[in-house]
């Protein structure tokens, strides 16, 4: 059975951030400190050093990653205790500050602690949650072969616009050149697809052709000479209508599997987005706690 980051190890690290947070809570209940609990007491400079390791620690889980060698424990490990012990801060910041907030630099720390936390979290929802509707999505395909249809069907759209109008032509081919799919994490969730443009130009120069071809057919009492134009004119009115109606089934799917490709790089610009946040907001929290424990030790 495959494990997950939260499962990892049977999760040890979750046993293990329980236990860290227990005894906290257990050390705060009979610490009886002079005046109200703050980070001033002995409890508090001890569990302070605590959070300011685990958060150094923490931040440690960037380098790991791009060392691909190295065998300090797996990758799912260390992404296990990331998740665990970096929720267990929370519980083990507030216990240290006694739960007293205000505005200075002390409590910017804890709210970007709190930020980085909360969007580390969305992380690990993505990361269980997407992988199994990117699958659920891509039925059976990958995401290269979505991509080869799309172009293979742009080609058939070109040439069965270009054997029917040129007007029509010109509209495909703008809806080809106007469609972009991949890029940056942002530009992924906003897409942009103008298949629909081009359903709604070949639907409306259909249903003209066959207003048209009706009309033809209300003037077949014409006379000999009239009546085989009009007869020949219809036949090659129906070769270009079954053209157009071909033009729209190619369009159809081509809309079909773009929707497709467009969810699968959605979801997977989910499971990126959040790393424009929680990285720059980790490296802030480093630059305050550093400036909340010179404070400290300057004026404390």
């Amino acid at each position: 059975m495959r494990q997950s980051i939260l499962s990892f190890a049977q999760a040890r690290y979750l046993w293990l951030s329980a236990a860290l947070v227990l005894a906290s809570c257990i050390a705060y209940v009979l610490h009886d400190p002079v005046g109200a609990p703050n980070g001033g007491t002995w409890l508090g400079y001890t569990l302070g050093t605590l959070g300011a390791v685990l958060i150094l620690w923490l931040m440690m889980f960037g380098i790991r990653k791009r060392r691909y060698r190295s065998r300090v424990g797996s990758m799912l490990g260390w992404a296990s205790a990331h998740v665990y012990l970096g929720t267990a801060l929370i519980v083990i910041a507030f216990l240290h500050c006694g739960f007293q907030v205000g505005a200075n630099i002390h409590t910017l720390a804890l709210v970007l602690m709190l930020l980085v936390i909360a969007s580390g979290m969305f992380g690990v929802f993505a990361y269980v949650r997407y992988p199994a509707l990117m699958t659920r999505n891509r039925d059976n395909t990958t995401r290269q072969a979505m991509i080869d249809e799309i172009a293979e069907l742009d080609q058939q759209a070109l040439a069965l616009a270009d054997a029917v109008d040129p007007k029509i032509h010109a509209s495909v081919l703008r809806s080809v050149e106007r469609t972009t799919l991949g890029g940056s994490a942002w530009r992924l969730l906003r897409p942009r697809e103008e298949t629909d443009s081009a359903i709604d130009q070949v639907r409306a120069y259909l249903d003209q052709r066959d207003k048209e071809k009706r009309r033809d057919e209300r003037t077949r009492d014409m006379p000999t000479m009239f009546a085989m134009v009009d007869f020949l004119s219809s036949h090659a009115a129906d070769s270009s209508n079954e053209a157009l109606r071909k033009l729209m089934d190619v369009l159809a799917r081509k809309k079909t599997v773009s929707v497709r490709i467009t969810r699968d790089l959605q979801l997977q610009a989910m499971m990126e987005i959040w790393l424009y946040l929680h990285v720059p907001l980790s490296f802030a929290l480093l630059a305050a706690l550093t400036a909340h424990v010179l404070s400290v030790f300057i004026y404390w």
